[in-house]
This record gives C-alpha cells, sequence and structure tokens, in this order.
C-alpha cells in the first residue's frame, strides 16, 4: 500500500496559478464525487494557499501519475502550469502533510486556521464515500500531531493568521487609525478575524460585506462592527479607507467599474484594497486606478517572513514531535501493508492443513469424534506455532523487502501449496 500526493502551494506558484486551482468549501463535495469516479479513494486539501490530492494505491508509480492528472484535468490546470505542481509519496507525502496541520507550511508559521481545513477534508471526504482506512488514520494522525505542537510547543504563542498580517499591514499604512473607515467583505473565518484584529487596534468604523444579510448580521453580533448587505458594497466604498477582500467566491467581488465609480466620488482619498482571498475577490487590473493600491495575499509575503523568522525556535520542537508522530504512524503503516500477505500465508496453510487432516481422518475412520477434535485442534496449533514468526516478522516491518522475503520463502506468488 502507497500514498501519494500532489498539490500546488503558496511555496510552488504565484497566487494567479494557484487561484485556478482553488475549491470553494461549497465546491468540494462536487470534486470529490469527481476524484470517487475515477480514483475511488482520495482526500482533496484546499485552503487560501493550497490545493492537495492525496490518494493511495498499489503501485506508486501509477498513483503519482494519478494524482498529478486529476488535479490538472479536474482543476482547469494546463501543461504550463505543470513546474510550478510537486509529487511526493509514502514517508515524505505524510511527513508533508504533518508539516502543513501545525502549521509549518503555511505562509503565516504555526498558524491555527490549516488545522481546521485539514480536519474539514477529512470530514468531508468520509461524507462522501472517498475515504479509506490508510487515509483516514494518516489524516487523524496528522490532526492530533497538530494539536500535539500547538499544545507542547509556543509554535502558535500570539498567533497571527493572513487576516490578521493584511489587516496590520493596512492600518500601518493610514495616520487614523480611529478616524479610518474599514470595508472587510466576507464573513467566514477569514472575515471573522480581520474585524477582531481591526477592532483590537482601535478601528471604529468597520462595516462588514456578506452575500447575505444575515450572515454579516451573525459576525457583527459576536465581534462588532455593522452589517452590510451586498446592494449596499457601491455605497460604502465612496468613503472607505481600507477595503478587505476575504470573501469565499468564485468569481471577483470587486470590479474595475465599480471601484473606479467610488474613487470618482473621492477623487482626493485614497483607498487601500489587501484581497487574501484565493480566487481573487478583486479584479488584478483595479490596482491600475489612481489612487488605489491594491495587494494580493502574495504581497503580504515579506510580513510573514518576519514572523517565521520569530518563530524558528519553535520549529524545531515541532520538528522532534513530528519525528515522533511519524514513527509510531510508519508501524502501523507497515503492518497494514503487510496484512494482505498475512491474510495470504494463514489462508494458504489453512487449506493445506484442512486438506491433509480431512485425507487423514479418511484413513484413520476408527478414531471418535472427540479424537478426531483432538488432532484438529493439534494441527491448527501447530500451523498457529509454526507462522507465529514469520508473522511478527511481517507486522514489525512490513517493508516491500520483507514482504518480499515471505512471498518468495512460502512461495506464495507460485500458485503451489506449500
Amino acid at each position: 500500500m502507497h500514498v501519494s500526493l500532489a498539490g500546488i502551494n503558496h511555496r510552488t506558484a504565484p497566487v494567479e496559478v494557484r487561484e485556478k486551482a482553488a475549491i470553494s468549501p461549497d465546491g468540494l463535495p462536487a470534486h470529490l464525487h469527481l476524484l470517487r469516479r475515477h480514483l475511488q479513494h482520495g482526500i482533496i486539501l484546499s485552503t487560501c494557499n493550497r490545493t492537495e490530492v492525496y490518494i493511495t494505491g498499489s503501485h506508486i508509480g501509477d498513483l503519482e501519475q494519478a494524482c498529478v492528472d486529476f488535479l490538472c484535468k479536474s482543476m482547469g490546470l494546463t501543461e504550463s502550469t505543470a513546474p510550478y505542481l510537486y509529487v511526493m509519496s509514502d514517508r515524505v507525502a505524510i511527513e508533508h502533510l504533518f508539516d502543513v496541520s501545525c502549521g509549518l507550511d503555511s505562509m503565516v508559521i504555526g498558524e491555527y486556521e490549516v488545522l481546521g481545513q485539514v480536519g474539514q477534508a477529512l470530514a468531508e471526504a468520509e461524507k462522501s464515500g472517498t475515504i479509506n482506512l490508510p487515509l483516514r488514520h494518516v489524516f487523524e494522525s496528522a490532526i492530533s500531531t497538530g494539536r500535539r505542537a500547538r499544545n507542547e510547543t509556543g509554535i502558535s504563542r500570539n498567533p497571527l493568521s493572513i487576516s490578521s498580517i493584511a489587516v496590520n499591514k493596512a492600518l500601518d499604512i493610514v495616520n487614523d487609525i480611529g478616524g479610518c473607515k474599514i470595508v472587510i467583505i466576507g464573513a467566514g473565518e477569514a472575515g471573522r478575524l480581520a474585524l477582531r484584529v481591526a477592532s483590537s487596534r482601535g478601528a471604529a468604523d468597520i462595516a462588514v460585506v456578506s452575500r447575505t444579510l444575515e450572515r454579516a448580521v451573525r459576525i457583527t453580533d459576536t465581534c462588532g462592527g455593522r452589517p452590510v448587505g451586498p446592494d449596499m458594497l457601491a455605497a460604502e466604498l465612496r468613503d472607505t479607507d481600507i477595503v478587505i477582500a476575504c470573501a469565499a467566491s468564485p468569481h471577483p467581488v470587486l470590479r474595475r467599474g465599480q471601484v473606479s465609480e467610488a474613487i470618482s466620488a473621492r477623487p482626493q482619498l485614497p483607498l487601500i484594497i489587501i484581497d487574501i482571498a484565493l480566487p481573487r475577490n478583486v479584479e488584478p487590473d483595479v490596482g491600475g486606478i489612481d489612487n488605489v493600491h491594491l495587494y494580493n495575499i502574495d504581497d503580504l509575503n515579506e510580513l510573514a517572513d518576519n514572523h517565521r523568522q520569530e518563530r524558528e525556535a519553535e520549529v524545531a520542537a515541532v520538528k522532534g514531535i513530528i519525528a515522533e508522530e511519524m514513527e509510531m504512524l510508519m508501524r502501523w503503516w507497515q503492518a497494514y501493508s503487510a496484512r494482505p500477505v498475512i491474510k495470504s500465508l494463514m489462508g494458504r496453510a489453512e487449506k493445506i492443513r484442512a486438506a491433509q487432516y480431512h485425507n487423514s481422518m479418511k484413513k484413520m475412520a476408527s478414531l471418535s469424534e472427540e479424537d478426531k477434535l483432538h488432532v484438529d485442534l493439534l494441527t491448527r496449533s501447530i500451523v498457529d506455532k509454526i507462522l507465529r514468526d514469520p508473522i511478527l516478522y511481517l507486522k514489525e516491518g512490513g517493508s516491500a523487502e520483507r514482504i518480499d522475503i515471505i512471498n518468495r520463502l512460502f512461495g506464495l506468488n507460485d500458485g503451489k501449496d506449500l
């Protein structure tokens, strides 16, 4: 049994490539349905900075190609994006997932959000029926490792997020935080975090815009700010200083025409727009409008790098936890991989035992039923004792080499009896 992944993330591809592969939470079930039709078992992990497909199978070369093919075909990627993809298998793939769950592979080291996203990916795969035992165990182990890393190290102490970095960057540009007006587009988790950070920095006028007013009301009732329906966005832009765009939308929410019209009503007032959504909420050419300063998620890299350097001391401690958890998981994985050959070994031995027992009983018809039972139990016990050491040998490390040795020693692939 092997596990492979193919993916694209903030380390390998710019935002204009990553957004082509981005999958919204609402769109994930449809992609998992497609995956089930082609690959049967798999999990799709899509966050603001990565899209990855994890699948299991018997032949590693075929598995890796299947991952790449599915990622490209189902998500509209072309051959020109192939250089941005990465492919990993077995231990390397699993360790990468552990890094992701612990926040080590994030733009913001130690972020909390990604652990929930890994859990959601597993939950959606369960609902869609694309999960199998090996993938479930790998993802559950990764989630457990992520929790342990956050509980036992300072990797997430004073946690930051992309939302908080975006708000802090915008507020550091303006002169009067208390007097500036902020519009947050999106009432999901990213919007909630942005609202909390803006409020904590002293911003007093914060509007939250959502596709439905009810969603905006829910977030402002608990975190402050005022809810705004989508039909009022244009009016809000006429005197807004900062826009944080983080809506889960497959299409742009802010288009050049909308922003141009708003700017014409306040030509002397600059507008800062930070778009941290994937796909992007703001049409890129909005940045060409006079007095508009547009930033996307990749423009926050410098601030994220500074944060990463501050957390480097904790990375080593997290790596130590990952190493411990990886060893436990790999022992389980090797034992699981050995299950088919163990089953084959025991099945073949039992077939031979049963055949010899019945042949012998024909020649010993005078035996009582009780004696026959004793002989049956005796032969079963002998077989169990003979197989005990080979089975332990496999369970202690069901590597391909050990499996091959048992196959050859006991002739499990030659179709002959033991």
